[in-house]
């Protein structure tokens, strides 16, 4: 399967007028923002967690970026509520459930294959203070990408002219770039030498944002 693969054309999604799709495990259900493979994929996906639901026990061959939007997301590393970043990288495994239920925005096969660092931060108390009227916290950098989470005030702009490529997530409030109004959950990718300025809305808006790593997309190796 190929969606959103063209990684020289921009790309906007308003995931929130996407159906839900099943996914093979009873009770996850999922809507794919981009994806290049089959069940095993390179893809950026948010996915849903019913109360209850559990997915069996896996490896994360090509490793596994994820926020909690909503909910709290549970395995045998412990509980993780809504706001939380993690990496688990190439070779770590676990057994991915939720008790309340939750939703997850996660990327996977995107990683350096000889990465082995896994953690685990809560994106609101990394933000350092305000610079015309952008918080910015930097949630994680190597030699392929630069990854942040952004507080912007209302009528604030964030901008970007990073090389590789943006990728950015609105999960709360409204960001204005060009003829787009992006609303929560909408998501953005802006192919290797296009730059970014967007204004945030009357409320405000809280981003993630990945740069740089476009150049390194690929499919699976499997």
């Amino acid at each position: 399967m190929e969606l959103n693969s063209d990684f020289t054309s921009r790309v906007v999604v308003h995931s929130d007028q996407l159906e839900w799709q099943a996914s093979p495990m009873k009770g996850v259900d999922r809507r794919m923002l981009d994806r290049i493979g089959g069940e095993v994929a390179r893809a950026t996906t948010i996915v849903r967690y019913a109360a209850g639901s559990q997915f069996s026990a896996h490896t994360h061959t090509g490793g596994e970026e994820f926020i909690v939007l909503d909910g709290v997301f549970q395995d045998e590393h412990g509980d993780f509520p809504e706001g939380t970043y993690v990496r688990n990288p190439p070779t770590s495994a676990h057994t991915p459930g939720s008790d309340e239920g939750c939703v997850i925005f996660v990327k996977l096969w995107q990683f350096d294959m000889d990465d082995r660092t896994q953690f685990r931060k809560t994106m609101a108390e990394e933000l350092a203070s305000p610079v015309d009227g952008v918080a910015t916290a930097k949630l994680h950098q190597d030699d392929r990408e630069i990854v942040t989470y952004s507080h912007i005030d209302a009528g604030a702009t964030l901008t970007s002219e990073a090389a590789g490529g943006i990728e950015l997530l609105v999960i709360d409030g409204t960001l204005t770039t060009g003829s787009y109004t992006l609303t929560k959950n909408s998501w953005l990718r802006l192919p290797e030498g296009q730059s970014l300025s967007a204004v945030a809305g009357e409320g405000g808006a809280k981003v993630w944002m990945k740069t740089g790593h476009l150049p390194f997309a690929s499919a699976p190796s499997v």
